[in-house]
């Protein structure tokens, strides 16, 4: 039997075919789980209306500024009154002002501080909160997180502190959740090429830099994250909650 048999997950996050959001949502609905997704903004809503539409035509899409707890209640309701519960939430979203992730943190201002924790830290909590009563029978929420939450990597700044937030909320989402046997974990991955990436000054050295002192000599696959992000919404990683699992090729354990 499929892993995800019988599940019923959201996705957020996916912008088009080379999203991480893409990649586990393909995953999931390989292993049997049935999805809805949203979007956010009419500039990637005809991208996500046609990738989601390969699951069938009923497919749940809907607009989700994340930012907005309006349009995140409206988002539950719906799936709430389509599915009857929900199993699983992936949390794919992340921004900062382009000019925040260029040149030095000391010069980020306070609002791009304030935007970059609200739609990439705050995000998840929020979501958290207005999925749990869905997840009747437990479930499992998943975040996308990276290094520069650990180690400065030049031009992430901004960014690399939200994700860092984004950690430490899992941490204490997983505490809050665990009783109603919800586990909430982040996957830490490695530079894959995009659109989110692009916009980081210096991203191609990023890519050349892994490629060159990664133990396995390559960059993460999308198709490996989709399998990492199977694994954690299955029951195989029952007892598995709060923890950030790198999929970097082993770059992570790296001193020099």
């Amino acid at each position: 039997m499929p892993l995800l048999e019988g599940k019923t997950g959201i996705v957020f996050g996916v912008a088009n075919k080379r999203s991480i959001a893409w990649a586990i949502a393909q995953a999931w609905a390989k292993e049997g789980a049935k999805l809805a997704f949203t979007f956010q903004g009419e500039r990637v809503k005809e991208n996500v209306e046609e990738l989601a539409g390969t699951f069938g035509a009923d497919t749940l899409i809907l607009p989700c500024d994340v930012t907005k707890d309006d349009e995140i209640a409206n988002v539950f309701k719906t799936v709430g009154d389509k599915f009857g519960k929900l199993d699983l939430l992936l949390h794919s979203v992340a921004y900062a002002p382009k000019d925040a992730l260029e040149g030095l943190f000391v010069n980020t201002s306070r609002e791009a501080f304030r935007i970059a924790h609200d739609v990439s830290a705050y995000s998840l909590v929020a979501l958290a909160r207005a999925a749990a009563p869905l997840m009747t029978d437990g479930g499992s929420i998943i975040g996308m997180s990276y290094y520069g939450a650990e180690k400065v990597v030049p031009h992430y700044n901004v960014m690399g502190v939200a994700k860092a937030a984004l950690e430490a909320s899992t941490r204490y989402l997983a505490y809050d959740l665990g009783p109603k046997k919800i586990r909430v974990n982040c996957i830490s991955a490695g530079p894959v090429n995009t659109l989110a990436a692009r916009g980081i000054s210096g991203f191609g050295e990023m890519i050349k830099t892994y490629e060159a002192r990664s133990p396995l000599k390559r960059n993460v696959l999308p198709d490996e994250l989709g399998a990492t992000g199977t694994f954690l919404a299955s029951d195989g990683a029952a007892a598995i909650t709060g923890q950030v699992l790198y999929v970097d090729c082993g770059y992570q354990i790296m001193g020099m």
